[in-house]
């Protein structure tokens, strides 16, 4: 499932975010890779071990703490600590899956089911940096807000598109859900959000309570915890 999520961040606080990384010592996105994503990958990251690393992704935690729509999505079990790119001069990173198994600081794992990107500054501040997703339908080409987020199958084939002016900044982090299987948790997905809208047209409770009932016994049977 491909979904834009407005608002993770306010205008503000991205802004924020932006300006504590304009002075970041950034390094070279590929020591984040293994040899394969090397070849195609041309950006730069916070370094994992770097102390603004850890409190802006923080930041990003409690503001997706607090989003619904996020919850409703991703139907996260364990989050990836945050981390935060740069793409500038021609920067790009080609098409690539994303690793099924990452590794924590601790040394545990958890497996990729979502993978999320948080655009930190907006469209018009750079040309190209368009994330491009490959599916059954063809590509999709995806620029948002400063503050919006797109979540999409860790499963997808896709890319970054060259940055030719300006620069790209986003923060990109994956998700091990409580459904493993994509097309089980669209289906719950869009189960919510129609109950979610019965309730606010005032439908019978009788009908929305039956529902509801639906909905969570289907996540009881397919939740991982």
């Amino acid at each position: 499932m491909l979904l834009h999520i407005p608002r993770i961040l306010s205008p503000e606080k991205a802004a924020e975010i932006r300006g504590r990384l304009e002075a970041a010592d950034w390094a070279d996105g590929r020591e984040t890779v293994g040899p394969q994503g090397a070849r195609v990958k041309r950006n730069h990251q916070l370094p994992d071990a770097s102390p603004l690393k850890a409190e802006l992704g923080q930041m990003v935690l409690d503001a997706l703490q607090a989003s619904p729509l996020f919850f409703a999505a991703a139907l996260p079990l364990r989050i990836l600590p945050p981390r935060f790119n740069r793409y500038t001069g021609g920067g790009q990173y080609g098409f690539h899956v994303d690793g099924s198994v990452m590794r924590q600081a601790d040394g545990s794992h958890i497996r990729s089911d979502v993978s999320c990107t948080l655009f930190l500054n907006d469209p018009d501040d750079y040309d190209g940096g368009e994330l491009i997703i490959a599916d059954t339908y063809g590509e999709h080409e995806v620029t948002l807000p400063a503050g919006d987020a797109l979540v999409y199958p860790s499963s997808s084939l896709h890319r970054v598109a060259p940055v030719t002016r300006g620069a790209r900044i986003a923060s990109f982090f994956w998700i091990q859900s409580m459904v493993r299987d994509d097309a089980r948790r669209r289906m719950l997905f869009e189960m919510d959000t129609s109950i979610q809208k019965l309730i606010a047209d005032g439908a019978d409770e009788g009908a929305t309570l039956q529902l509801t009932g639906v909905y969570h016994n289907l996540l009881r049977s397919w939740a991982e915890t």
